[in-house]
C-alpha cells in the first residue's frame, strides 16, 4: 500500500526543564533566527511550527524585538505556525479555569500575528483529562495530538479517532505513537536512514486509519536540519512506494477530513502507562510548588477576579492587565514538565518563585478590591465588610480580623447586634496601621482581634458591620474541652494523634482517622517506588499532645506529636530512626457543618520516604468520583492491568495512583464520605477498598533514576541530583473531609467550592499607611449582584470581565451523571442580562436573558457573557 508520509518540522521547546529559562532563552536566540532565515529564503521550505505555544514567542519577542516584523509576514504567509496555547499545559493537576486562560492568552498572543494553529497541540503532556475535547470545543477546535497515556484498552487500535466529552464535544485526534521525536536528525547515510525508518515505519502504519502517516520532524531545543532537501531525496530513493512531504499538522487533518475514513470514537481520560511513560505518581513531588499552584489558583479564580468584579459592577475600574499578569506568572509555570515539578533544583526555585509572585499579586488586588468598596460605604470610620464571591447566600461559621483602638466593641448590620466569640486579641503597633500616626507622636497602641461570627451573608455580594464602642474590656472566649460534640460528628482526639468519628445521622463510626503512614521512595521526580520487603511506619503508637477549644460556633482542636523515623534509606534498610517527622495538627469542625477541616504542618527530616494521611470511608468502593475541569470522573480503586503488567512489558505499573483538583466522592449504600483540598491534589484508594490515602508529600533526591519496582528500565530525563526535592523543613498543607448521609455529587462539588471559597473581609478603622482619594462612586451597606434560584443546582466556576468587553462572564458546570440546573438572577440596578457563550467568549447575538436559565449536561460547562447597566 502506498502512503503518504507527512514531515512535519518543528522544535519542542521545554522553556525550562534540567535547565533553566535563562540558558533556554539563549539557545532560542539562536535557533529560532535560523528558523527565520530558513523560511525566508528557502522556497522548498514550507512551514515551521513553533511548538504550539506563544509564550516562546513572546520570550523571542522580548529579547530580539527587531525580529517582530519578520514574524508576523511569514505567520501571515502560512509559513510559521503559531499558537494556539501559551504554554504547553500539564492536564492532571491544573484546573478548568487555567486551561482556559491558556488558551484565550495564547490565542490572543498567535492573533496578533495572524491566524493561531486551530489543534489542541500537546505532544508531551503525563495523561490527557477526558475534558480536554470540552475545552478545545470551547475555542472553535476541532483536532487534537498527543502522545501519551492511550493505548488499545480505550477501545481503539489507530493512531487516529474521535475523541469525545461526556457532553458530546469531540476532536478528531492524532496519536503520536512513538512521540513527537522520531524525525528528529534524521541521517544522510542511506544504510542509517533507513535502519532508523525500517524500526518506526510498520509501528505507524499498523497504527493508521488510511494511508497517512506523521513524523514528526524535530525535537527538545533542536535547531533545524540543514541538510534537511538532501534527507528528504533519500527517503524517496530508499522508499520510492511512499511519498514523503514536507507539510503541516494542518495539511495533515485537511487531506484526512477528505476521505471517508471510519474513524473510531474513544472517551475517558487517558493515563494508561503501557506503551509511553504517563508518571502516574507524579502529581505528590515537591508538594510545596503543587500546593502553591493549587492555593494561587484558588485564590485568583474563586476570590480576587469575583470580587475585583463587584467594584467593577459598582463603577471602579477592572484591572484587567494586573490579572493578566498574576495568571500568565501560573501558566508559565503550567508547562507539564514544570507543573510535574521533575526539574532540576533552580528551576523549582524560580517556578515558587513565579508562584509566589503571583499569590503576592492576588493578595494585594483582593486587599486593594474590598478596601475600595468597603471605603465608598457612607458611615462610621469603623467597620467590617464581609464578601461573599459565591452565587449563593451562605448562613456559616466565619473568621474576621478586627484592628481598632476600641477596648470592647459590638457589631451592628443595621440596628441588629451580631453575636461573635473573640478567639485572640494581641497588641497591634499603631505603625503597623498608618506609619504617620507615629510620626505625629501618636504611641497608644491598637488591638488586633481575632473573630469568630456566625451569620448569613448575601449573595455573590457584601455586607457591612458597624464597630460599635462598648464598655469594659473584650475577653477571649474559649472553653477548654474533652471531645467535639456537633451537630453532625462525636469526635475523640485518641492517644496516638488519630481520630474517631462517629457519624450521629448514620451511626457509623470510623476509627484510624488521619493515620500517618511512612514508606520509603527510592524513586525520582517522576515516580514513586518503595523498597521490596518496605517496612511502613505509622503514628499508631505515638503519643500526642491535645487541646480542645470550644467557641459559640465550633470546635479547634490542635494535636502535636512526634514519629520516629530512619534519616536515611539505610537506616531504613537497617530498620533504625536517628530522627523524627515533626507534626502539627489543627483540626476546625464548625458545629452546624459536616466539613471537617484540616491544617496540618509537617517538619520532615527524613529522606526518601512518602507521607500520607489515611481517612477511612467504612465503605468497600469500586470506583471513587474525583472532579476534573468542569466535571467529574469516576475511577475504579484498582486497575486490573496491574495483575498482568510486567508479563505485557508496560513502561510502567498502572498503580490506582491518580490527581483531583477540589474533591473526592465515596458512595455506598445510603451513605457518602468526601475529601476537599487547598493543596494536596494526589489520592490513592487502599487495598481495602475503603480508606482513602491523601498524599501528603514524597521526599526523593534525584531527577531520574533507572529500574524502578514500579517502571523498569533507563531513567526517566536524567539522573541529576535534586537535593531540595528530600523536602526537608516544614511542609504546610490544608484539607477537608467528612462523613454523611447519601449526597447527589453536585452537592458534594458544592460543599467544596464554599471550602475553597471562603468569606473574607475587609476592616476599615479610620487609618490606612497608603492614602487614596475617594472614590467618585458610592456603595451601599449591603448588596447582592447575582443570586440563585430555588432550582439552582450547578457549581460556579468564575465570575469576572469578559476579556474584550466591558461585559462580565459568568461560568457555572455540572458534576454528576445527570448533570444540573444553571438559575441565577441578575440584580437590574447593575446587569441588564446574559446570553450564553463559549469558552472564548464568543457568541452568537441572541436576546438576553434577564435570568440565566440553562439545563447543564453531563460534564457541559456554560458561560454567560453578561452586559452592564
Amino acid at each position: 500500500m502506498k502512503y503518504k508520509v507527512h514531515v512535519v518540522p518543528h522544535f519542542h521547546w521545554d522553556r525550562e526543564w534540567y535547565f533553566t529559562q535563562e540558558y533556554s532563552d539563549l539557545l532560542l536566540l539562536t535557533d529560532f533566527e535560523e528558523v527565520l532565515d530558513r523560511l525566508e529564503n528557502d522556497a522548498n521550505y514550507p512551514y515551521f511550527v513553533l511548538d504550539g505555544q506563544t509564550s516562546i514567542l513572546e520570550d523571542y519577542c522580548r529579547l530580539a524585538p527587531h525580529n517582530v516584523e519578520r514574524i508576523h509576514k511569514l505567520v501571515q504567509s502560512g509559513k510559521l505556525i503559531i499558537g494556539p496555547w501559551y504554554s504547553q499545559t500539564d492536564e492532571m493537576v491544573v484546573g478548568g479555569e487555567s486551561i482556559v486562560r491558556n488558551l484565550l492568552y495564547g490565542m490572543e498572543e498567535a492573533e496578533r500575528f495572524g491566524e493561531p494553529m486551530k489543534i489542541g497541540y500537546l505532544p508531551d503532556s503525563f495523561g490527557q483529562s477526558a475534558q480536554l475535547p470540552h475545552i478545545l470545543n470551547g475555542f472553535g477546535i476541532k483536532h487534537a495530538i498527543f502522545w501519551r497515556g492511550i493505548s488499545e484498552r480505550f477501545g481503539t487500535d489507530k493512531t487516529e479517532f474521535y475523541w469525545r466529552s461526556k457532553d458530546g464535544s469531540q476532536v478528531l485526534t492524532l496519536l503520536l505513537p512513538l512521540g513527537y521525536a522520531i524525525g528528529k536528525y534524521l541521517p544522510e547515510e542511506a544504510n542509517a536512514l533507513r535502519e532508523r525508518m525500517d524500526k518506526y515505519l510498520p509501528v505507524l502504519k499498523k497504527g493508521a486509519t488510511g494511508r497517512h502517516l506523521m513524523l514528526p520532524h524535530g525535537h527538545d531545543q533542536m535547531p533545524l536540519q540543514k541538510n534537511i532537501h538532501t534527507v528528504m531525496e533519500k527517503l524517496h530513493k530508499l522508499y520510492p512506494e511512499h511519498r514523503f512531504e514536507m507539510t503541516s499538522y494542518d495539511a495533515y487533518f485537511k487531506e484526512l477530513e477528505a476521505t471517508d475514513y471510519p474513524f473510531d470514537v474513544v472517551e475517558g481520560e487517558f493515563l494508561d502507562g503501557k506503551y509511553m511513560r504517563v508518571h502516574r505518581s507524579i502529581y505528590g513531588t515537591r508538594m510545596d510548588i503543587k500546593s502553591l499552584n493549587t492555593r494561587t489558583e484558588q485564590l485568583l479564580g474563586n476570590l480576587v477576579e469575583p470580587i475585583h468584579t463587584m467594584l467593577y459592577m459598582l463603577g471602579g475600574t477592572y484591572y484587567q492587565e494586573y490579572i493578566r499578569d498574576a495568571w500568565k506568572l501560573i501558566l508559565l509555570n503550567h508547562a507539564h514538565d514544570s507543573m510535574a515539578c521533575c526539574c532540576s533544583d533552580d528551576v523549582h526555585r524560580l517556578i515558587r518563585d513565579r508562584f509566589f509572585k503571583a499569590h503576592v499579586k492576588g493578595t494585594e488586588l483582593l486587599n486593594y478590591s474590598m478596601r475600595r468598596i468597603a471605603d465608598s460605604v457612607a458611615g462610621s470610620d469603623e467597620l467590617v465588610t464581609v464578601f461573599n464571591a459565591l452565587t449563593e447566600a451562605r448562613e456559616q461559621q466565619f473568621t474576621v480580623e478586627v484592628i481598632t483602638k476600641m477596648e470592647n466593641f459590638a457589631l451592628l448590620d443595621g440596628t441588629r447586634e451580631v453575636a461573635f466569640d473573640v478567639i485572640e486579641k494581641v497588641e497591634y503597633d499603631p505603625g503597623l496601621v498608618d506609619r504617620q500616626i507615629v510620626h505625629y507622636g501618636g504611641y497608644n497602641p491598637f488591638y488586633k482581634y481575632t473573630i469568630h461570627m456566625h451569620d448569613s451573608v448575601v449573595a455573590f455580594g457584601y455586607q457591612t458591620y458597624v464597630l460599635k464602642q462598648k464598655d469594659g474590656f473584650a475577653e477571649v472566649v474559649q472553653n477548654a474541652v474533652q471531645e467535639i460534640d456537633t451537630e453532625y460528628y462525636h469526635i475523640a482526639v485518641l492517644e496516638n494523634g488519630q481520630l474517631q468519628v462517629t457519624d450521629k445521622r448514620t451511626g457509623m463510626v470510623h476509627a484510624q482517622v488521619l493515620r500517618l503512614e511512612s514508606q520509603s521512595d527510592v524513586g525520582d521526580s517522576y515516580d514513586y517506588s518503595p523498597l521490596k520487603n518496605d517496612v511502613i511506619f505509622t503514628n499508631d503508637t505515638a503519643r500526642a499532645e491535645t487541646s480542645i477549644a470550644e467557641t459559640r460556633c465550633g470546635f479547634t482542636a490542635t494535636i502535636d506529636y512526634s514519629l520516629a523515623l530512619p534519616k536515611t534509606i539505610d537506616e531504613r534498610i537497617a530498620g533504625t530512626c536517628g530522627t523524627e517527622l515533626g507534626v502539627q495538627l489543627i483540626v476546625e469542625v464548625a458545629k452546624d457543618s459536616p466539613v471537617i477541616q484540616v491544617q496540618a504542618l509537617l517538619e520532615n527530616n527524613s529522606e526518601n520516604h512518602r507521607v500520607r494521611f489515611h481517612i477511612p470511608t467504612a465503605m468497600k468502593q469500586e470506583a471513587i468520583v474525583a472532579d476534573n475541569q468542569f466535571g467529574i470522573i469516576e475511577r475504579d480503586i484498582k486497575d486490573d492491568a496491574v495483575d498482568y503488567w510486567e508479563k505485557e512489558g508496560w513502561a510502567e505499573r498502572p498503580d490506582a495512583i491518580y490527581p483531583f483538583l477540589t474533591f473526592l466522592h465515596a458512595k455506598g449504600g445510603d451513605r457518602s464520605a468526601f475529601v476537599f483540598t487547598k493543596s494536596t491534589r494526589e489520592y490513592e484508594v487502599l487495598a481495602d477498598g475503603s480508606t482513602i490515602a491523601l498524599t501528603a508529600f514524597r521526599s526523593i533526591g534525584l531527577l531520574g533514576e533507572k529500574e524502578l519496582v514500579r517502571r523498569p528500565g533507563r531513567p526517566s530525563g536524567i539522573a541529576l541530583p535534586t537535593p531540595d526535592s528530600q523536602m526537608l523543613g516544614v511542609i504546610e498543607l490544608d484539607f477537608a473531609f467528612g462523613f454523611t448521609t447519601l449526597l447527589d455529587t453536585n452537592s458534594v462539588s458544592r460543599m467544596a467550592k464554599r471550602y475553597v471559597t471562603p468569606l473574607v473581609s475587609y476592616n476599615r478603622n479610620g487609618y490606612n499607611a497608603m492614602k487614596l482619594n475617594d472614590t467618585d462612586y458610592k456603595a451601599e451597606p449591603k448588596m447582592s449582584f447575582i443570586s440563585e434560584g430555588a432550582n439552582h443546582t450547578a457549581t460556579l466556576s468564575i465570575v469576572k470581565k469578559a476579556e474584550k468587553s466591558e461585559a462580565i462572564i459568568v461560568r457555572t458546570f455540572p458534576a454528576d451523571d445527570y448533570g444540573a440546573v444553571t438559575d441565577l438572577a441578575l440584580n437590574p440596578g447593575f446587569l441588564q442580562g446574559g446570553q450564553l457563550v463559549s469558552l472564548d467568549e464568543q457568541g452568537a447575538e441572541i436576546p438576553l436573558m434577564t435570568l440565566l436559565n440553562y439545563l447543564n449536561k453531563v460534564n457541559e460547562s456554560s458561560s454567560f457573557l453578561v452586559k452592564r447597566k
